[in-house]
């Protein structure tokens, strides 16, 4: 029987995985640019050409003619993929070893993959981009998770929020403090709106950078007192502290619900002072 040719990752290869048991190794052919690498929540595109460990090709996008795009940390991928695509720089070309448990595991993926096996891809990351959470899906307000929040509970309308804020605008910061404030009064404390919708997004304890077109920031007339100019897009790094959310009507007592009414009474009428 013809022996075959098994991938054996070379002496610069790194582990990468999580956990450090060699699940992924990573072996950088061509380096990429600059130090930024994308972040979850980001769209990215590739080429790539997935083979087993004795050099059979079971797929690839560069034959196909056609980059692949995902969402990256969202499971739309093997893991080792969500893994080792996050540690890529723009330009950057790799192999990635893939053992079963970060591929397709005791499974496969039949026909062309079977059961246990360990994968070998040649990945090249061409670009990201930031995730749009705006409620219009306009590119209006673009994220980046810098730091993973706590648990799966966000801030709602009413929530109570304490913010730690930095903004800039074409590289210069204008502003950094921390805030607290009830969502939905954001601009009694001087925050934009595209932050009160971002935050809505945010888990206890995420830092993110936010990007903000001018609808959702200063709009038309920009903020003198940040030397912002009109129709101008700022970005902010946002950490959220902490949130109270607020309660629900059915879990308020009597004179909670009459306080709450009358709180948004006085909202209410506060618009047309």
């Amino acid at each position: 029987m013809e022996s075959q040719e098994t991938y054996t990752p070379g002496l610069n290869a790194v582990d990468i995985s999580p956990n450090q048991d060699k699940g992924v190794l990573k072996e950088i052919i061509t380096a990429g640019e600059g130090d930024e690498t994308p972040c979850k929540g980001n769209k990215v595109f590739v080429h790539y050409t997935g083979k087993l460990l004795d050099g059979t090709k079971f797929d690839s996008s560069v034959d196909r003619g056609e980059m692949f795009e995902f969402t990256l940390g969202k499971g739309e991928v093997i893991k080792a993929w969500d893994i080792g695509v996050a540690t890529m720089k723009k330009g950057e070309k790799c192999i990635l070893y893939c053992h079963p448990d970060y591929a397709y595991g005791s499974k496969g993926s039949p026909p062309k993959i079977p059961e246990n096996a360990t994968l070998v891809f040649e990945v090249e990351l061409f670009k990201w981009q930031m995730e749009d959470i705006s409620s219009d899906k306009d590119n209006g307000i673009l994220r980046s998770i810098i730091t993973e929040g706590e648990g799966y509970i966000t801030p709602g309308e009413g929530s109570n929020v304490e913010v730690h804020l930095v903004g800039k605008y074409n590289g210069k910061q204008f502003e950094e403090r921390d805030v607290k404030f009830e969502l939905g009064e954001g601009c009694e404390a001087n925050v934009v709106e595209g932050i009160e919708t971002a935050l809505k997004k945010f888990k206890k304890g995420e830092q993110s950078k936010i990007i903000l077109a001018p609808k959702y920031a200063w709009g038309s007339t920009g903020n003198s007192d940040f030397d912002i100019p009109p129709n101008a897009t700022v970005e902010y790094e946002v950490t959220l502290k902490s949130f109270e959310k607020e309660k629900e009507s059915w879990n308020m007592t009597l004179e909670e619900k009459l306080e709450q009414a009358e709180i948004s009474k006085r909202k209410g009428t506060s618009y047309f002072l």
